[in-house]
């Protein structure tokens, strides 16, 4: 929390960067009491028009009165936010509470020059999510008629609006929850501004390198003299005080010198130079930059406040950051044709965008891309990923005709809920391939705010299964799967042709591809490679014509020992022309070969020929994995999605309003753990009905809550090692009477004696089934994490959970619920009847809903839930609530930061 002087106090997430429609950036934060005259000086600066539609008439100063009211807020009742750009403010938006306390007046006044960049909008956003924790829930405004932009603001927001004319003034009434079409608003307006944002970046219209020197070797010469040699077809600027000439062409003392505009500038200084550059290239409208400079948080905590500070002073003038200590950024699109990196030269052309986050890292990725002779469509080395991220040049894949395949290297993903949604959209066009480190996901990239999981690694590989990317664990395999994506058609299925001069090679071709889920329909052996080059060619292209026809046939692996006769790349000629005559995916291994010079694994060319390549390995086990991988990939995306529909009965609403009375006496960060009753209530309103129990303390109690809850009845203790252990003595079923009940709670109390004195409930017996559990929390950073498996050992000893995260359609319900290994028993095991299954998914259902609409729910867990033949049953319920953590991923843009 953030404790303004002389206002109130303000959640310190409230403040954040943002991306502007245009793809720049700007600073929100909440008003204060020091902002009177930046207000004043804003004010000033409107034309009459801006002022008299914010006011209904002309004020060419505020009073002393007015910015008093206008800026001392108490962030309750009365809430403002500005944007600033450059320590300017340039847009203000606010709301008032009025006497109906759950509904608030709105108004915003934007500045002449900024109009047009989305601001309004991005007020609107942050103001909605602000009035929504302080329990507001309608906005009214009162616009003139010819303030159409303003108009426009609230029309476009996604809101069902309720509109009235009166007395020459248009009344706006809107509810703020998040809709499905708001969501849906924000979620476009993000992805246009960032991928615009990181197009800039990549296609500039003009380049200044900050450093450039004339000493050969030195980073800021060999930036400059690539960027040249590749060719850029933008205006290229060296700037470097101490030198009148670098290159061939004229140096300039400062960026400021330059006499054209500059789009980004490249700056190769030593650290301590950084922020004086900064400022410069602020000053002269600069707006991106790469820092390719060291000393941040590779310098430990020193580095790390020199990295926020860089991001902070960057951002303040609108400029996005690549870096620092980045290896640079490569575009091979020929109307741009830039080459701002280390590399010594342009890379080949091609349909693959690659992204790297550390330095280290980006030179290994991009020369294994280039050893291989894959084609990029664009690289991005993050370096330390201070700013620009992953999240964000997928945005800009998105949307790149040039990409039509995407890698990324991540060491650790700041925003895993963004990244999920992001990466399942753009996986239904384009394959996204991920490399990731041990730690991935599990931590912050340096220079931000450290948060830390509570999820099991296992929920971010299920996220990114559920969003449909191709996981790997190391570059070399990134590579091996982007050779198939970049340039052979998906499988239609998982059958196999496998093709061999080697019977023996070919079974053990056959035998690594059927752990892999491929199934090998034949096995080719009887192809002749010493017949001659003329006739050997012939065959294999007869045979390969053959197979590649046949329906049954979904993809070709090639495991052959070249000859004299026909070499290795007559054979890769003859295989890549069959692949794209039959357009099914035919890869090759090839073995045998002794000459180390030739490059096995990447894309072969026959002899350099224009034409189709062919996606090449070293190693057969390399080539079925890759291409198993890319099989699984275009199983995903031919699958029908499902979709994210609410269970009927939700009541979400009355569950907020629910939540919010039981945390109005929740201190802090504080968890609480809700009694069984207030936690029955709560559930029940996603009807989601939990078996009743009563605790007693004598016979005649229990006795008494027996007849009430109905016979026959159980016994459990409410001790949690002991509750679902009837060989221990904690739980006795089907007591059907009185006299029977009053004699087991005697032998339960002398079985659990040696345990303790936990108490005794007694509840409803019902009928017997599988024994599941579910659990949902709310992590720092994946948000909601949902978990579900069959209860005892399966999770206890084996750890056997099957984890997602929300939201989930009904395909991704209909594969949690089977994901588990111990699942087979849910479908009739060993004799036992199938468990009714649609009912464990329409449960599952409404517990993600729950947590996923619901955030200040810390903890959820069904355990045991009883799946019978006819619907389930949930025999104990835990709920933990707490003050809820600001999402990685809510209703309100801003920049990780």
């Amino acid at each position: 929390m953030v404790d303004q002087p002389g206002a109130g106090v303000y959640p310190e997430y409230w403040e954040a960067d943002v991306v502007l429609r245009d793809g720049g950036t700007a600073h929100l934060r909440p008003i204060s009491p020091g902002d009177a005259d930046a207000l004043q000086a804003f004010h000033a600066a409107q034309s009459e028009t801006s002022i008299y539609m914010r006011f209904f008439s002309f004020k060419p100063r505020l009073s002393s009165k007015e910015l008093h009211r206008f800026t001392e807020v108490d962030h309750k009742d009365r809430v403002a936010f500005v944007i600033t750009i450059g320590g300017e403010i340039v847009g203000v938006g606010r709301y008032d509470r009025l006497e109906d306390p759950t509904e608030a007046e709105v108004a915003f006044n934007i500045s002449d020059a900024q109009q047009g960049r989305g601001i309004g909008s991005i007020l609107l956003e942050h103001l909605a999510a602000a009035a929504r924790e302080n329990g507001i829930r309608r906005f009214t405004a009162e616009v003139l008629p010819e303030n159409r932009k303003m108009l426009r603001v609230f029309a476009d927001a996604g809101y069902e609006l309720a509109r009235k004319f009166d007395d020459g003034v248009v009344s706006v009434e809107f509810n703020i929850d998040p809709t499905e079409k708001s969501l849906a608003v924000m979620e476009s307006r993000e992805h246009r501004a960032e991928a615009r944002s990181v197009r800039d970046l990549l296609a500039p219209s003009s380049i200044a390198v900050v450093g450039a020197s004339r000493r050969w070797g030195t980073v800021g010469h060999q930036f400059l003299e690539h960027i040249l040699d590749g060719g850029f077809t933008g205006a290229v600027y060296a700037v470097n005080p101490e030198a009148f000439e670098v290159a061939g062409m004229k140096s300039f003392a400062r960026i400021a010198d330059v006499p054209g505009p500059v789009q980004l500038a490249i700056i190769a200084v030593p650290y301590e130079e950084v922020p004086k550059v900064v400022d410069e290239c602020g000053a002269a409208g600069v707006k991106g930059l790469v820092v390719a400079t060291a000393g941040y948080a590779d310098d430990g905590e020193r580095g790390l406040r020199r990295q926020r500070g860089l991001v902070r002073q960057a951002r303040s003038y609108g400029m996005r950051v690549i870096g620092p200590e980045s290896l640079g950024i490569v575009n091979t699109n020929p109307e741009v044709s830039l080459n701002a990196s280390m590399a010594p030269s342009l890379p080949r052309r091609g349909g693959l965008g690659l992204f790297s986050q550390s330095a280290a890292i980006g030179v290994s990725v991009y020369a294994a891309a280039s050893r291989r002779g894959l084609g990029l469509s664009s690289f991005l080395s993050a370096g330390n990923r201070a700013d620009i991220s992953g999240n964000d040049v997928m945005q800009f894949w998105e949307d790149d005709p040039n990409t039509v395949a995407v890698g990324l290297y991540l060491e650790s993903i700041g925003n895993p809920r963004k990244f999920s949604r992001l990466a399942r959209r753009l996986s239904r066009s384009k394959p996204v391939i991920v490399a990731k480190s041990d730690v991935t996901g599990l931590r912050l990239p340096p220079g931000h705010v450290v948060r830390t999981t509570l999820a099991p690694v296992a929920a971010l590989d299920a996220m990114m299964r559920q969003a449909g990317v191709i996981a790997v664990e190391t570059i070399e395999q990134l590579m091996d799967v982007a050779q198939i994506v970049s340039s052979q058609p998906l499988p239609k299925g998982p059958a196999l042709a496998v093709y061999s001069n080697s019977a023996a090679f070919g079974k053990v071709v056959a035998d690594n591809a059927a752990p892999q889920g491929l199934v090998v329909d034949r096995i080719v052996t009887d192809v002749d490679l010493d017949a001659g080059m003329s006739a050997s060619r012939e065959g294999l292209r007869r045979s390969l014509r053959k197979n590649l026809a046949d329906d049954s046939v979904h993809a070709v692996v090639a495991a052959m020992v070249p000859s004299r006769s026909l070499t290795m790349e007559a054979i890769a000629g003859v295989l890549a022309e069959c692949a794209a005559e039959a357009g099914k995916p035919v890869v090759a291994a090839f073995t045998g070969i002794l000459d180390t010079s030739v490059q096995l694994d990447g894309l072969l060319a026959p002899n350099g020929e224009s034409g189709p390549s062919l996606p090449c390995y070293s190693s057969a086990g390399s080539a079925v994995t890759a291409l198993a991988a890319v099989v699984r990939y275009a199983k995903w995306l031919d699958r029908d999605q499902g979709m994210f529909t609410e269970p009927p009965g939700c009541d979400r609403e009355g569950t907020r309003e629910h939540i919010e009375r039981l945390l109005s006496s929740v201190p802090g960060e504080q968890l609480v753990r809700l009694d069984d009753g207030e936690a029955a209530a709560l559930l029940s309103r996603y009807g989601i009905p939990v078996v009743p129990s009563a605790v007693f303390e004598s016979d005649d109690e229990a006795v008494a809550a027996a007849e009430r809850l109905g016979w026959p009845v159980v016994l459990k203790t409410t001790d949690p090692a002991l509750r679902h252990r009837l060989d221990l003595g904690g739980v006795r079923l089907d007591i059907e009477d009185p006299d029977s009940l009053r004699r087991n709670i005697a032998q339960m109390r002398r079985a659990l004696e040696p345990y303790g004195s936990a108490a005794i409930e007694v509840q409803a017996m019902v009928s017997v089934g599988q024994a599941c559990t579910f659990r949902a929390i709310e992590d720092p950073l994946l948000g909601p994490v949902v978990s579900f498996g069959l209860a005892g050992d399966a999770v206890n000893l084996l750890d056997d959970w099957a984890h997602r995260v929300p939201p989930l359609s009904s395909t991704d319900l209909h594969d949690f619920i089977r994901a588990p290994r111990a699942s087979l028993k849910l479908f009739g095991y060993q004799g036992l009847p199938a468990v009714d299954v649609a009912a464990l998914e329409d449960m599952g259902a409404r517990l993600v809903r729950l947590k996923d609409e619901h955030p200040g729910i810390a903890l959820v867990e069904f355990n045991p839930v009883l799946a019978g033949t006819r619907g389930v049953k949930i025999l104990a319920a835990e709920v933990w609530i707490g003050n809820a953590a600001q999402r990685t991923d809510s209703a309100r843009r801003a920049m990780l930061g």
